[in-house]
């Protein structure tokens, strides 16, 4: 019996009931991709809350912990506000609410730059405290010494590579990647140089598709697709931003519903039914106790 456990929707609060399978793991990630392929892509959300977990989890292979709840949850205007205490926070939460998929966290802007011991330190908070079973962090090259220095502390690494968020200011935007040759080579050499170092998978984000193809074939870890092509070994969205709860999204964004819409049509109504006082109704209300 796995020790994780999953929340009991039968009732409105948060009693674990014990999770009926084991937890998929990294080993297991990684041996997806045989000789060079992946027969079927691995599926990858992020994931915020326990309630959010729970419902993702059956269909993911993994849960993304991102560091972009700055901006779907708190409203920050980019990542780098996030805290190491807002990453262990909510990392808790999704471990809490799943049983199957491997959950990773991002480790936010400035946990992890300064030196492998940083990251190390801050790596190993987040695995204690959260019960995830992998970081993920940005960066190539200049991050092949810290991802070596945790791999080999036993802390799984996912990198990230093409576009990175945390480095918004330095790339002046978030423009697709690799228009140029220099910039295909960069990429390239950053995703051979994550793999090599010892992380388990890389996130390849918002470049040009040839570069992800290219990349995808010449590395054994599996590339997760943002951004990039349908034939990375995985994909990974916002689940927010495929959901439909925000009107502007980027362009690599399919939106499978419109859950904005379904808000605030509900939010309405509920208001309505309060202004005319038919809510609460007889159902929802107590009767009187009977001599």
């Amino acid at each position: 019996m796995s020790t994780t456990f999953q929340l009991d929707t039968s009732t409105s609060r948060a009693n674990p009931t014990p999770a009926p399978m084991k937890r998929l793991t990294v080993p297991k990630i990684m041996r997806r991709k045989v000789d060079g392929v992946t027969e079927e892509p691995l599926v990858m959300l992020t994931a915020y809350t326990a309630r959010q977990a729970q419902l993702l989890d059956p269909h993911c292979d993994m849960l993304l912990v991102g560091d972009s709840l700055g901006q779907v949850i708190y409203g920050l205007p980019s990542t780098l506000p996030v805290t190491l205490d807002m990453m262990v926070a909510h990392g808790a939460a999704v471990v809490r609410g799943s049983y199957h998929s491997v959950v990773v966290v991002d480790m936010p802007f400035g946990s992890y730059e300064a030196s492998p011991q940083q990251a190390f330190e801050s790596a190993s908070r987040i695995l204690a405290e959260t019960g995830a079973a992998a970081v993920k962090l940005e960066g190539g090259q200049a991050m092949a010494e810290t991802i070596r220095f945790l791999s080999q502390r036993g802390i799984p690494v996912m990198a990230h590579v093409g576009l990175t968020p945390q480095a918004v200011n330095a790339l002046g935007g978030y423009m697709a990647r690799g228009r140029s040759d220099a910039e295909e080579a960069k990429i390239v050499a950053d995703g051979k140089a994550v793999e090599e170092a010892g992380a388990f998978a890389v996130v390849i984000e918002g470049v040009v598709e040839d570069i992800a193809i290219r990349l995808t074939e010449e590395v054994a870890i599996p590339t997760i697709g943002i951004g990039a092509s349908a034939k990375c070994d995985g994909q990974v969205l916002v689940t927010e931003d495929m959901l439909g709860m925000f009107e502007r999204v980027p362009r690599f964004v399919k939106k499978y519903n419109d859950i904005a819409a379904v808000i605030s049509e509900t939010a309405a109504q509920y208001a309505e039914e309060v202004r005319d006082r038919s809510f609460p109704g007889e159902a929802q209300v107590y009767p009187a106790k009977k001599d």
